[in-house]
């Protein structure tokens, strides 16, 4: 099988509410996730497409966070009605949904806990 031509990390961390970071899934039903595999599967992208469950990507004050590789792509503030666009613009056409895209002088700035 080749290699994935695009693989979407989608934080799925919880914490207790009211958490300072606060956190990509506070519900903890993984809505964001499920939404991205099932238009993954109803766009027909697969096999070469996979979302996935990620933990915490580290990123929580930008979230809902997801990450795709090998992009390297990392969107912050993620909804439900951003998935459909996600992956066409950036799965089938290629483009970065500039909305979204976290700067990489944004990464790994967590705020003090």
């Amino acid at each position: 099988m080749p290699s994935f031509s695009h693989h979407i990390f989608v934080c799925c961390n919880q914490r207790e509410p009211g958490h300072s970071r606060g956190c990509c899934d506070p519900e903890g039903a993984e809505a964001l996730r499920s939404k991205f595999k099932a238009a993954v599967k109803s766009k027909g992208l697969t096999p070469l497409v996979r979302a996935n469950h990620a933990g915490c990507l580290d990123q929580c004050e930008l979230g809902p966070c997801v990450v795709i590789y090998p992009q390297e792509i990392w969107y912050g503030g993620v909804q439900l009605s951003d998935v459909d666009r996600i992956l066409e613009e950036t799965v089938v056409h290629g483009r970065v949904v500039e909305d979204l895209l976290l700067d990489p002088d944004q990464l790994n700035q967590k705020s003090k806990s």
